[in-house]
C-alpha cells in the first residue's frame, strides 16, 4: 500500500503532491513579499508626510530671537515677591447681581488689608 495524500487523487503520479504544495506555498510567499513591499511603503509615505508637515510648521514660525532682543533684567533688580495681607471684597446684600463690569479691579475679589501685621498664634491655637 502507498502513502497517498487524501487531496490528491489516485491516478496522479506520486510526486504531483509535492509540486502542487510547492506551487501553493510559492503563491503565498508572492503574497507575504506583496504585502511586505506594500506595508514599507506606506511606512515610507507616513514618514514623508510627517518631515513635509514639520518642515511647514517650521517655516510658519516666528525666527529665534536675536540676542539684543532677548528680556533684561530691570534696571532696579530682579522683581521680588510681594508680601501683603489680603481682604475679600464683600457682596452686596441688596439682591442685585453682580455683573463682570460691576467688579472694581477686574476679577480680584480682593483687596489690601487695613491690617498689614502677621497673626501670630498664641499657645492654645487662637490667633
Amino acid at each position: 500500500m502507498t502513502n497517498v495524500s487524501p487531496n490528491v487523487s489516485p491516478n496522479a503520479p506520486a510526486d504531483s503532491s509535492w509540486t502542487g504544495a510547492a506551487d501553493l506555498a510559492a503563491g503565498r510567499g508572492a503574497v507575504g513579499i506583496g504585502l511586505a513591499v506594500a506595508a514599507l511603503l506606506v511606512v515610507g509615505l507616513l514618514i514623508g508626510l510627517f518631515a513635509s508637515g514639520s518642515r511647514r510648521v517650521r517655516r510658519g514660525d516666528s525666527p529665534r530671537p536675536r540676542p539684543d532682543e532677548q528680556p533684561r533684567m530691570p534696571e532696579g533688580g530682579p522683581v521680588r515677591e510681594v508680601r501683603e495681607r489680603r481682604e475679600p471684597d464683600e457682596m452686596p446684600r441688596d439682591g442685585d447681581r453682580l455683573g463682570p463690569h460691576d467688579l472694581h479691579g477686574g476679577n480680584s475679589g480682593s483687596r489690601t488689608g487695613t491690617s498689614q501685621d502677621r497673626p501670630r498664634w498664641d499657645g492654645n491655637g487662637r490667633v
